[in-house]
């Protein structure tokens, strides 16, 4: 069997200030090292045997807590970064509300295919779903924890649910540094838990 623990990067000043990142932003602020230090206590007892992360700053420093504990040195594969929000990067709410109201309420109702000048779903879940298949075959028969990104941890769940990227929005982003799992058993795989975030302690943070 072949367990991936795949794991939400720690809190940014941006998911903070509820700015899109993408493929931008900061590292983690103070409260995103605890989480990575929470979640990186926990996985101790998953007893991974292999690292990967996103290459975004965000998910490296996760990665880098995680490795602390575990003794595991992370695979960096920038296939699971988060989805390039083009146009929106850095931007509130607010202000992606008044610059492009019309895609602004395409993303509220969750009819966006994607955004301005980045990308769109169904190309970030491609990606994904390559990187995926790459891993298992890769490390098949092992525990390996991946850190990731909201939207790219939603396309990872939809693609074993057989879902279409259209359909993200059935998926809820996780707290950061929550805990996602998919198992796969002769190839048949499945999600056993989505944005597990019991070791977290309860502290509010943006969705974004």
């Amino acid at each position: 069997m072949t367990r991936l623990l795949i794991v939400r990067h720690g809190e940014t000043d941006w998911n903070r200030e509820g700015r899109w990142q993408g493929h931008a932003g900061p590292g983690l602020n103070e409260l995103g090292r605890r989480q990575a230090a929470a979640i990186a206590a926990r996985l101790v007892h998953e007893s991974p045997q292999a690292l990967v992360s996103s290459d975004l700053a965000r998910a490296t420093e996760t990665a880098a807590a995680i490795g602390e504990l575990t003794g595991l040195v992370a695979r960096i594969d920038p296939r699971f970064r988060e989805v390039d929000v083009g146009e929106w990067s850095s931007l509130t709410r607010a202000q992606v509300a008044e610059r492009y109201p019309a895609a602004y309420r395409e993303w509220e109702r969750g009819t966006n295919l994607g955004y301005p000048g980045g990308e769109t779903f169904e190309e970030l879940q491609t990606r994904c779903q390559d990187g995926l298949d790459d891993l298992f075959a890769a490390d098949g028969g092992r525990t390996i924890a991946l850190v990731a990104h909201g939207g790219s941890i939603r396309a990872l769940i939809g693609s074993v649910l057989g879902l279409d990227a259209g359909r993200r929005r059935l998926l809820a982003t996780g707290r950061n540094c929550s805990l996602s799992v998919i198992e796969s058993r002769g190839g048949d795989r499945r999600v056993v838990s989505v944005n597990d975030d019991g070791h977290l302690v309860p502290e509010p943070t943006a969705m974004i």
